[in-house]
């Protein structure tokens, strides 16, 4: 099969790592994960938000671009979890609108940020999977993560009107929306597989996959 390079993008708790991993394990793709525990700055971000946001932001860059250029020179197919454009159009957007990103720092970054992704190759699809902020409320807090203990349904809603800025402009390559309301690629294999099948056929043009309730 053709090398491809397929980035997952989508809000938190949306599924992305659980996709990824199962993708990569199905198709026999390289995977990409993003940076946390090797992450030197987020103690510090999360002591102190505005002091630490933009070396946060400046790493993110560094290690997706870095991501990116390897699996992109690779000859195996690939999968990542969270694209590097949501660092700019969704994350760092986020952080200037409260205040925690000066606009100073904002600039700087968006001008580092639109001379990196200038240079990388387009990924060959983008998958963006939705769900509604209470759903992904509801995971992020069954899920327990220390880290994501300050979330609230304001930011992911935040979030999400971030991402429908960043799909209504977005054409560097094909989208594939997926809503996962009453998706369960991880307990169904029937779901997983027609996921699966969707990505190898449509890996150019937009689709939408509703998946109907106790499917």
């Amino acid at each position: 099969m053709t090398k491809r390079l397929i980035v997952v993008a989508g809000n938190i708790g949306a599924g992305k790592t659980s996709l990824t991993e199962r993708i990569g394990a199905r198709l026999g793709w390289k995977t990409a994960f993003e940076s946390v525990v090797d992450n030197p700055y987020l103690p510090d971000f999360y002591a102190d938000m505005r002091s630490w946001s933009f070396h946060l932001q400046v790493f993110f860059l560094g290690h997706r671009a870095q991501q990116y250029l390897d699996l992109a020179a690779s000859p195996e197919s690939a999968i990542l979890d969270r694209s590097i454009y949501e660092d700019a159009f969704i994350f760092a957007r986020a952080l200037a609108h409260m205040c925690n990103l000066s606009e100073r720092d904002f600039v700087s970054y968006r001008r580092v940020f639109d001379l990196v992704v200038r240079n990388l190759p387009p990924p060959d699809l983008l998958i963006h999977l939705r769900a509604p902020v209470q759903l992904l409320l509801d995971r992020i807090q069954r899920r327990a993560r220390s880290m994501e203990g300050g979330i609230d349904a304001e930011y992911l809603q935040l979030l999400e009107s971030f991402y429908d800025d960043w799909m209504d402009s977005f054409d560097l390559c094909p989208v594939l929306t997926i809503r996962t309301d009453d998706l369960d690629f991880v307990h169904k294999a029937r779901h997983l597989d027609k996921v699966v099948r969707i990505i190898q056929e449509k890996l150019t043009g937009r689709e939408e996959v509703i998946f109907p309730p106790n499917s």
